[in-house]
């Protein structure tokens, strides 16, 4: 568990790495960073899947596209909904956007809640309620102060539940469904690096660029693979509860970059922040019942 523990911390840390990374490769766009991105993590994790033997699940999808003729809109579908994702964790850090994705990230857990009720019929607990009423507040705080809630925060916070449930439904919710879903983003990657202006002449005035490009394939691709060994390690609830270590490092890097959070915006933060919290109580008491039920069964 202990290896488990640290590769889950280490992704995080490589992805708020790579939040910040991007802000090292001016005078690229967020869509050409995005690019390069997709086309040299793509093919590092299809060489992971052909070394853990994960390719196999791979196989099984392109081999089920005859029997199930819903594949070919649904596969497509699939990588356009996770490729906006991918497109604006590269996209919100160059433009001075990163506390309102941050801000998604802390919200997706919440919405998940409700997509479990309401969609899977699952009964929330006391305390997922309460995050829910604290994440509401946090709401309409926005909503007075700002008129709405910022597309880029709706994006993260709406987007993901919906691929998430767009892949169970499915059945590519695995790393095979994964890696497809880079394949058929990667044509669009390619289109954003050569359509850019004179999509050579920034690395003609700054030839580091080609070596950050590299650093960008190798950081993306590790904390991906450093991110699915930690899932394979550790407890389905042990790691949720660490996957709101990014969102935390994530608004330290924006507000590292220049980020400022307003006086009327911390009621929303506060409120959405106590709600997390919630969640990671709720989290910790489920660990810490299924620890002492495996201990009295071991008795």
């Amino acid at each position: 568990m202990t290896k488990g523990l640290a590769l889950s911390v280490f992704s995080s840390v490589l992805f708020a790495f790579l939040y910040y990374y991007a802000s090292l490769m001016e005078p690229l766009s967020g869509e050409v960073v995005f690019g390069w991105r997709m086309l040299l993590t793509m093919p590092c994790v299809g060489l992971f899947l052909l070394y853990s033997g994960d390719w196999r699940l791979v196989k099984a999808l392109f081999s089920e596209l005859k029997s199930r003729p819903i594949l070919w809109l649904g596969l497509p579908l699939s990588a356009a909904l996770v490729g906006v994702q991918l497109w604006i964790f590269m996209w919100a850090p160059i433009n001075g956007r990163g506390l309102q994705v941050s801000l998604g990230y802390f919200m997706m857990p919440l919405m998940l809640v409700l997509v479990g009720r309401f969609l899977y019929q699952e009964r929330p607990t006391r305390l997922q309620w309460a995050a829910v009423f604290f994440a509401a507040v946090g709401v309409a705080n926005e909503l007075w102060q700002a008129g709405g809630i910022s597309w880029e925060t709706l994006v993260v916070a709406i987007g993901y539940p919906i691929y998430f449930v767009w892949r169970r439904w499915l059945g590519s919710d695995n790393l095979g469904g994964l890696w497809i879903d880079m394949l058929l983003i990667v044509p669009v990657a390619a289109w954003f690096v050569v359509s850019a202006e004179l999509p050579f002449s920034a690395f003609e005035q700054r030839p580091v660029l080609w070596l950050l490009v590299l650093g960008l394939g190798m950081v993306s691709a590790l904390a991906l693979v450093c991110y699915i060994l930690a899932s394979r390690r550790l407890s389905f609830s042990l790691f949720g509860l660490l996957s709101y270590v990014e969102p935390i490092l994530l608004v330290c890097v924006s507000l590292i970059l220049g980020e400022t959070i307003k006086a009327e915006e911390w009621p929303t933060y506060i409120a959405i922040w106590l709600a997390v919290g919630l969640l990671v109580l709720e989290g910790v008491k489920q660990l810490v019942a299924f620890r002492r039920y495996r201990f009295n069964q071991r008795r």
